[in-house]
């Protein structure tokens, strides 16, 4: 059986719920491929057995649904089943599970989780902000997992309570702080005006970059693994 989300949290628990005795159980948000004579289901949020399987879930490890939802968010086409696999397991031993690599359902989901940290750390350092005429700072950014939100913390920090906006184009979200409040909003598109020195602020920085990417000693192979291709098409200094 396919058990088909909403892609939420609570409609996930829902499903877990559901699924839990079925051996051939397949849990997505994304569209599947029935086998023939296989049968699928859409399971909605259901508040009231969601927070139940939370609270049991809960009880076994206390880190598990921060967990959850971070599987969640990756983005990855088997993210449900990750999870599915992994609190299923959970469940049966009753204790926290997330050492136990031998077991494939524990590592495919600490595998996963690993890649939702790199990448967030990854964009603490590839997010290139534009300066907006009214001094308001708005970066583009396209994630593979849905983290705009999470990167708020760090650049909150370091920007000092001017406002900025995190703008992540393929979902057509937003995660904006105005100084002293953050919040998330939908944004399918943005449309800005630059300050007068940015265009010469971007200038210098692709100056410099080439400067220390020489062509005769071009490594493309490296700079593809320090710098995901994904990401290319937001990065100034690729322009």
């Amino acid at each position: 059986m396919i058990y088909f989300t909403d892609g939420t949290k609570e409609s996930f628990l829902t499903a877990f719920l559901a699924a839990y005795s079925d051996d051939e159980a397949y849990i997505t948000s994304s569209q599947a491929q029935l086998a023939l004579g296989q049968k699928s289901v859409f399971v909605g949020a259901n508040p009231a057995r969601a927070a139940r399987a939370e609270q049991r879930l809960l009880s076994f490890d206390k880190d598990c649904i921060e967990e959850l939802t971070m599987l969640l968010r990756s983005g990855e086409p088997e993210r449900e089943q990750l999870a599915f696999g992994y609190l299923k397991f959970l469940s049966e031993e009753r204790r926290p599970v997330r050492g136990m690599l031998a077991k494939s359902e524990v590592l495919a989901a600490q595998e996963c989780l690993a890649r939702v940290t790199r990448e967030i750390h990854r964009l603490h350092g590839f997010v290139r902000f534009l300066e907006c005429e009214s001094g308001a700072l708005y970066a583009p950014i396209v994630p593979k997992a849905d983290i705009c939100d999470l990167l708020v913390p760090h650049f909150q920090k370091r920007l000092q309570g001017i406002p900025f906006v995190l703008h992540d184009v393929p979902r057509k979200k937003a995660a904006v702080c105005d100084g002293k409040r953050c919040f998330a909003a939908p944004l399918e598109q943005a449309q800005i005006v630059l300050s007068a020195s940015e265009t010469q602020w971007q200038q210098l920085w692709r100056k410099y970059y080439q400067s220390v990417n020489l062509p005769s000693r071009e490594k493309l192979k490296q700079i593809r693994g320090n710098m995901p291709v994904r990401y290319w098409r937001v990065l100034t200094e690729l322009h």
